[in-house]
């Protein structure tokens, strides 16, 4: 049964933008998926503003229209989602390389209970000319195993594009992508905000258009890898800035007391002074982790874990700025004493310049360190207090 307006079980939600070639099997396919399994449904189409016949065939094939005027492969879907009547959705592409007569084993895991189910076409089948070969053996499996390193989820094809969801649960994510990362940022925020998420198998056939498609190869990628970092501030910021502050505090303070000696390589005041830079480039790195989990918190785009919120409530303005203006005197005072002992000399040329910098480049480390701790505490504290957000593990 088809449309039955109060008691809709599932809606079939496909973007469309000049799919004129396509769109009639699609929405054929899905209405006889819905009356062989006497679903109560109905099919949406989202329209992007199509100029080719596609409004026309949408009408004539007895699906709902909604009309997009905001453009990109995100916004479509998201209007059509916002207007599906359906407490599941199942959305795919408008190309017929998703067989939409045969959607059952997305709503069995649905009904299981399950948030987010997608497809696996590597599991279910990839058909000759389906996927160009740089999709298949580079581009996914790439940006799979990012997604799985990253975020922890457990699915194998990260951007499948047949996949069924609970509205309402889906809803609840806020998503704001209008391009092609609009199905990465539902995968990303499913798993942040701990939806439960599964994947069965699903079969890609070749495009039936005999036009290009929309997706842009390098440019979509790197947008699907670009929102995968926004959204990992901890592999983007926190991983990289520890590693480099660490490696370069440890040969810091070995290089301050003694010059290393391999064979016939000395590292010692020039190799300091790299050491340094890298403590205070690490150091801004680590910062930005610190001010981007915050923003984002505070922005919705991920919950706020009870252990970051209490690093965030003990690392206040106050104690940030005396732990700044701690390490900044060290440093002022190690430099005066440097200055001290040049008076003394008779402000003339300094004598043994290899002690001299030994105590100089740590001085200037501390002092500019120092002074970003105290800017640093002053920059949180402007961007926002974390205060009534639904913990991660409530």
């Amino acid at each position: 049964m088809i449309d039955q307006k109060n008691n809709i079980e599932l809606s079939i939600v496909i973007p469309c933008l000049d799919e004129a070639e396509t769109i009639e099997i699609c929405i054929k396919k899905a209405k006889k998926f819905l009356l062989t399994n006497n679903i109560s449904g109905e099919i949406v189409v989202g329209d992007n503003g199509s100029k080719d016949g596609s409004i026309e065939l949408i009408k004539k094939n007895g699906a709902r229209l909604v009309h997009i005027n905001k453009k990109g492969y995100g916004a479509a879907l998201m209007g059509a989602i916002e207007a599906a009547r359906g407490k599941f959705i199942i959305m795919g592409d408008a190309d017929d390389s998703y067989d939409f007569s045969n959607l059952m084993p997305y709503i069995l895991k649905l009904r299981e209970g399950y948030d987010l189910v997608m497809g696996n076409r590597f599991k279910g089948g990839i058909k000759k000319g389906a996927m160009p070969f740089l999709h298949k053996y580079l581009g996914n499996p790439v940006l799979s195993f990012i997604g799985r390193l990253f975020f922890k989820i457990k699915i194998r094809d990260f951007h499948c594009g047949l996949r069924g969801f609970r509205k309402d649960s889906i809803k609840k994510l806020e998503l704001r992508t209008t391009g092609m990362e609009f199905a990465s940022e539902m995968v990303v925020k499913s798993s942040i905000f701990k939806l439960k998420i599964t994947e069965v198998p699903t079969i890609l056939s070749k495009d039936g258009r005999s036009r290009p498609p929309h997706l842009r190869t390098w440019r979509d990628g790197w947008r699907h890898l670009k929102f995968l970092l926004m959204y990992s501030p901890k592999w983007l910021f926190f991983y990289p800035g520890m590693f480099f502050f660490l490696l370069s505090t440890l040969f810091f303070i070995i290089i301050s007391i003694n010059p290393i000696h391999a064979k016939e390589l000395t590292f010692d005041l020039h190799t300091l002074t790299y050491c340094g830079a890298g403590i205070i480039l690490s150091y801004q790195i680590l910062s930005f982790s610190f001010l981007s989990r915050i923003y984002a918190i505070n922005q919705g785009l991920i919950p706020v874990e009870k252990k970051f919120l209490n690093i965030f409530n003990f690392f206040n303005l106050e104690k940030g700025l005396l732990a700044g203006i701690f390490i900044f005197i060290l440093g002022f005072l190690s430099s005066l004493n440097l200055f001290m002992d040049w008076r003394q000399e008779g402000y003339g040329n300094i004598n043994d310049l290899n002690v001299s910098f030994r105590v100089l480049i740590p001085s200037v480390v501390m002092i500019i360190v120092g002074i970003q701790t105290i800017f640093l505490s002053f920059l949180s504290s402007i961007i926002g207090t974390i205060q009534n957000i639904k913990f991660l593990d409530e």
